[in-house]
This record gives C-alpha cells, structure tokens and sequence, in this order.
C-alpha cells in the first residue's frame, strides 16, 4: 500500500472510527469502496497490528464495489459482551451464552448474509441494550432522538455520548491534518 494509499484509508478510519479506535467505543462499520481500496492489503495491515493489538478488523458483506468493515476494540467488546443482559438478549438470535467475542462476531458474520437485517449488530456498536431492543420493538419508529443512533432509554446520556463522538472524531481529524498518522494516534 502506497504512502498516499494509506493516508487516505487513515483519514476515513478516523472520520467514521474515531471513538473505536481512541478506545471510547467498541465498534464502528466504515463502509470502504473496492475502487478506492485494495482489501486484501488492508487486511494485512490489520494482521501485522499496524493498529496494535486492542484494535481488531472483520470484513462484511464483501461484494464486487465495497465492503462494510467492522472495526473493534478488544477489550471493549469483551466487556460490552460479558455483560449478562447482553449475551441473554443475543442468546435470542442463536448466540451461544458460553461463546467468546470471536465466535459471537462469527455468528454475526453469519447473521449479516441472512434474509432480515440483524439489528442486534447494535450491541457490537456498543449502542445501549435499551437502546437496541427499542429499535427492534418499534421498527426504527418513535425513537426519542436521532443521534449517531436510535434513542429509545436515556437522551441525556445519550447526547452527552453523540458530543463525546464527535469531538474525538475532530481530534483526530485535526491530528491527521497535522501530519500525524494514524497509527502513532491509535498506540
């Protein structure tokens, strides 16, 4: 991957990836276009760890123009899927309670070539549990706001996050302008 190459996946990653990749989410779904991007290079970047090891990649739904690729942070996904609320909601969509977090992004790879869209993927964007099943049980209908999600539970919560997010997201920005990259950012 070329030097330009690599700033321009770097300025995307940290418009669209910010919080996961400052360790404020635990994950984040850039979408990435096939003619801009050469996958399997950047799925070598994510092997060698040019992220570190906290940050973690799975390519979705790849097709012939672009991919959805589901960046994560390790440790906050562990922690988001030991929670036992969580896990007995998934074990709702055949998610084995006893799995790790690589055998549940397993199963939610394989939720997302399913007929109907898995929207228990908000769990894994680290969305609020109330959140998530407000969203299923109203359709996407009668949210209380519209952030970066959904908002069915806490709005007060919530905006303070969507405010959090979007300053870590001109931080970041700002550091990449300034010719910092990206993985110096991340470490």
């Amino acid at each position: 991957m070329s030097f330009e190459e690599r700033k321009k996946l770097e300025s995307v990653l940290a418009f669209h990836a910010a919080p996961t990749l400052m360790g404020l989410k635990c994950g984040s779904l850039p979408t990435l276009s096939a003619q801009d991007y050469n996958f399997n290079e950047i799925s070598q970047l994510f092997a060698d760890r040019y992220f570190g090891a906290r940050i973690g990649a799975r390519f979705i739904n790849r097709c012939t123009h672009r991919t959805i690729l589901y960046l994560y942070d390790k440790r906050l996904l562990d922690a988001v899927l030991s929670d036992k609320a969580a896990r007995e909601f998934l074990s709702g969509y055949s998610y084995d309670i006893l799995w790790n977090a690589e055998q549940c992004l397993d199963r939610l790879c394989e939720r997302l070539y399913e007929k109907n869209f898995p929207h228990e993927i908000g769990i894994f964007l680290g969305y609020p549990l109330e959140d998530v099943k407000g969203f299923i049980a109203n359709c996407g209908q009668h949210c209380k706001y519209c952030g970066t999600w959904k908002v069915y539970g806490d709005v007060e919560k919530a905006k303070q996050l969507f405010e959090c997010y979007r300053q870590c997201r001109a931080k970041l920005c700002s550091e990449l302008a300034h010719g910092r990259s990206l993985q110096v950012c991340v470490a």
